[in-house]
């Protein structure tokens, strides 16, 4: 154990980890999540609760995976040493546009609580600016190595999550009942609505995965990663759930859809005047900091796992003096910015930031559902030596894990839009998805020449 790199004191223990996966899946997305959401009406909190359930399957899926298979780079290394190259490398690609897409989405969000105080009038081309900002600090903090990275995690996990508990219990007692109707304002069916909702709330849990990918960075990993990853989505899925029965219990659906920050409004609602709102703003500013920060190490890890088995560039797996590989990092800004300049063309914020949220739920639910597969395909040729219960806990997990990632894909649609804003999510995902086939078969090429 003495040259396991997990032992090096600079890397994550169980507090850190578990503020990595915490700091990870609460960016921004929640604090943006009622106004995307709203345009569905309170029935949203269903969806809420059903993709809560699915987070959980896939935290208790990953921490079974880690158990069996702490490795860098998590879904990927699990799909690849069940499937081969091909497929490993496949989701090794969506994985990272998920990374690098989700940052892009974060930023965004970041920026509408931003402008709480600074361009108030939204101007675009100054959101542009800011947005950049937002992608490139947090850049800068992982390219001066791990150390920093840990410390902004846990102090901004530590101020988020309890700005979330705040609203949780004392928005409970500004609740109205006459808030949560119309309980469907989407004008689709139930089963849709519910649907729709949940793909876009799966990006608020986008990071139960994370210190698996991390593995590299985790001391203990074949205990820590399995203890951070459920203690993380646990906390998490309790604070996320009472605080959105609060927010929309406090503001009518009709408010929450024109809000640019929805949670800033709940402060003021609870309080008067605008000073909790501002207050509100400022956690929410930090809170997405953090998420950006730890977000942009996984932009970098799991290309750099790939790397190390030749499927991406050897570019990216070099590190830096400082212990990072900072090709990686800011190869994946570089990409978010393209990204949001892209969104940013034809759309306001708001839909900017629920496009990017749908287009990584699809990417996300790739490496999701293979990683359930490859679970899946170990349990069944282990199943003569699993006691019982065990086989028939996992093999519920990986299942609900599996059922769930289609669903996540299935209903990732611009609800309300027309035909291009509609499928946008899809025809992104696609074209990034598409981008990957060349540089697979570079590799296989260079693989060959060495051969």
């Amino acid at each position: 154990m003495a040259n396991h790199p997990g032992d090096r004191p600079e890397q994550f223990g169980l507090t850190s980890a578990v503020a990595l996966v915490m700091g990870t899946i609460i960016g921004v997305g929640v604090f943006n999540l009622p106004t995307s959401l709203a345009v569905y009406g309170p029935i949203s909190l269903v969806s809420m609760a059903l993709t809560t359930i699915g987070a959980l399957a896939l935290a208790l899926l990953f921490a079974a995976l880690s158990r069996r298979m702490p490795a860098e780079g998590g879904p990927y290394a699990y799909t690849r040493a069940a499937f081969g190259d091909r497929l490993g490398f496949a989701n090794a690609w969506s994985y990272w546009i998920t990374a690098w897409a989700g940052n892009a989405a974060i930023a965004v969000g970041w920026v509408l609580y931003v402008e709480h105080f600074v361009n108030t009038g939204h101007n675009k081309v100054f959101s542009v600016l800011l947005v950049l900002v937002g992608l490139w600090l947090p850049a800068a903090v992982n390219l001066a190595g791990v150390r920093s990275m840990r410390s902004v995690q846990v102090g901004t996990t530590a101020l988020k999550f309890a700005a979330l508990v705040f609203v949780a219990i004392a928005g409970l007692f500004f609740v109205k009942g006459v808030n949560f109707a119309p309980w469907n304002a989407s004008g689709e069916s139930t089963t849709a609505a519910i649907g729709g909702g949940m793909a876009i709330a799966l990006f608020s849990y986008l990071g139960v995965e994370t210190a698996a990918v991390a593995a590299g960075k985790v001391r203990k990993p074949d205990s820590n990663i399995p203890r951070a990853t459920v203690l993380g989505t646990i906390a998490t899925a309790v604070v996320y759930l009472l605080s959105l029965i609060a927010v929309f219990g406090i503001l009518p659906s009709s408010q929450l859809q024109e809000a640019n920050a929805p949670f800033s409004d709940v402060a003021n609602a609870v309080f008067g005047g605008t000073w909790a709102g501002h207050v509100m703003a400022v956690v929410v500013i930090i809170s997405g900091f953090g998420a950006l920060t730890g977000w942009t190490m996984i932009c970098a890890e799991m290309p750099l796992a790939a790397a190390k088995d030749g499927l991406f560039p050897q570019r990216f797996a070099r590190l830096s003096a400082n212990g990072v590989p900072s090709f990686g990092i800011v190869v994946s800004t570089a990409l978010a910015s393209v990204a949001v300049l892209v969104n940013y063309l034809g759309a306001a914020g708001a839909t900017v930031f629920t496009t990017l949220v749908l287009m990584t739920g699809i990417t996300a639910a790739i490496p999701y559902g293979f990683s359930a597969l490859a679970q899946l395909r170990w349990l069944w040729r282990d199943r003569k030596t699993l006691e019982a219960p065990r086989l028939v806990r996992d093999v519920v997990v990986a299942v609900a894990s599996l059922v769930f990632s289609v669903l996540f894909i299935w209903y990732s649609r611009n609800t309300g839009q027309d035909f291009w804003l509609y499928w946008a999510p899809f025809f992104l995902t696609g074209a990034a998805l598409l981008l990957g086939i060349p540089v697979y078969n570079a590799q296989r090429g260079e693989h060959r020449c060495e051969s």
